[in-house]
């Protein structure tokens, strides 16, 4: 069946018997959508959705029905006041970016308590780069509490939190190109609930990125009060083709939409560039496309396991947090090998061969994977990683599982062809 894509019979055979000890796994998510597809379902009919919601409105974007239900919807399925969803938030980092900025003035300070952030918040904040344009820049201080055995370093923190003087409290879900693991929501609950049992003014800020429906609790159902990630992740599900969207508070929401557009406007500004039915649709279909990318690295994780690759994590039968699947390479090479495998798996540009380069806001050359319909959708299959030891491979999406097991056993074709001299 698969001789079109040269994968050896090996890999069939593997492959086969991989599936079949993963059923009860799969079983679980399949339920876990379930749920999920539920509280989206709910929160359609419960707003009454038309087609004349997906309406194109341009201009400035006054009074558009469409919009204020979409956003209506998002923040019911995530028990949240108020939520921002809008085609003008470009990336999951400019959607931190008008948050921080947006809930921060001079003199504030933000402490990160789950360790270094991502590269390119590294530089919103002022801890890399040369911006004059960072938060340290306009007077804004930073703290950092690193995890402990991938868990908070809970002592440190409520230790810090009574000594005051904190405006807000940042939390990475994912691991980004860290060494860690994910954060799970019963981790991300807990260290809440210590925070606001000494201050219940500080403002907790969640970053979801690739974390929504993988889980049955997102970080507002257990007390953050906002979190944000783009829609090329997750809840695009590979239909939206660019935002990103910021879910919480209604207070804070309105600062954060006062920092995208201007003061006094807010959320009444903003034509939707005909995205809307995207958009519905995205949401629509996200528990679905979840499910499929976590099959998906499931099966990626225990071939990997199987063929002999060590450093995988999280481990096939691992709780998983989001979406993403890493596996330590050791070199510059196999790390680039891998990622061209998944580039040959993928729908566009599969004759294409990644090399690494210098991208924006990351400190190291880059190798990255990504056939993709919508260039940076993270929730269709794809590869990437910084060219620093330990040359570690960060893989996400796939939006089937039957594409995503393809692109998956080409990748390990291609390693082991490499291995074997063939």
């Amino acid at each position: 069946m698969y001789e079109e894509f040269e994968i050896s019979d090996k890999i069939t055979e593997v492959a086969a018997e991989v599936e079949k000890e993963l059923k009860p796994i799969f079983d679980q998510y399949e339920e876990n959508c379930m749920k999920s597809s539920i509280k989206v379902l709910k929160a359609f009919q419960k707003n009454k959705v038309s087609t004349t919601d997906f309406n194109e409105v341009t201009g400035y974007g006054y009074y558009d029905g469409g919009r204020e239900k979409l956003e209506r919807i998002y923040a019911d399925i995530f028990g949240a006041e108020d939520a921002l969803v809008r085609p003008q938030i470009m990336s999951g980092t400019h959607a931190l970016t008008i948050t921080l900025f947006g809930l921060l003035k001079y003199g504030d300070t933000m402490i990160s308590i789950s360790g270094e952030p991502y590269d390119t918040l590294r530089s919103v904040i002022g801890l890399s780069g040369d911006s004059e344009n960072s938060l340290m820049k306009h007077g804004i201080k930073y703290e950092q509490i690193d995890l402990v055995g991938n868990d908070f370093d809970y002592e440190k923190i409520e230790e810090r939190v009574k000594q005051g003087n904190i405006k807000l409290i940042e939390i990475q879900r994912s691991r980004g190109y860290s060494q860690r693991k994910s954060l799970n929501i019963d981790k991300i609950e807990k260290v809440i609930s210590k925070i606001k049992e000494i201050d219940k003014d500080v403002i907790v800020m969640v970053d979801n990125c690739y974390g929504e429906f993988v889980e049955d609790k997102e970080p507002t159902q257990v007390g953050a009060d906002i979190f944000i990630s783009s829609l090329m992740k997750n809840l695009g599900a590979g239909i939206a083709t660019s935002g990103g969207y910021v879910v919480g508070r209604k207070d804070l929401v309105h600062m954060v939409a006062e920092r995208l557009t201007a003061p006094c406007v807010g959320k009444d500004l903003g034509a939707n560039f005909n995205q809307l039915l995207s958009y519905y649709k995205g949401m629509f279909m996200a528990p679905s496309v979840v499910k499929s990318v976590l099959k998906t690295m499931i099966f990626a994780s225990r071939m990997l396991e199987k063929f002999g690759f060590e450093g995988v994590s999280p481990r096939y039968d691992e709780k998983r947090a989001d979406i993403i699947q890493t596996i330590e390479l050791k070199t510059e090479d196999k790390l680039i090998k891998f990622c061209q495998g998944v580039q040959k798996g993928a729908p566009i540009e599969s004759y294409v061969v990644p090399v690494p380069d210098e991208m924006p806001g990351y400190p190291h050359k880059e190798i990255m994977a990504g056939g993709s319909f919508t260039p940076g959708a993270t929730i269709e299959l794809s590869c990437d990683g910084p060219l620093c030891e330990p040359y570690t491979a960060y893989m996400q999406g796939g939006l089937t599982y039957e594409y995503g097991k393809i692109g998956i056993m080409m990748a390990v074709e291609n390693m082991l062809k490499e291995k074997e001299g063939r």
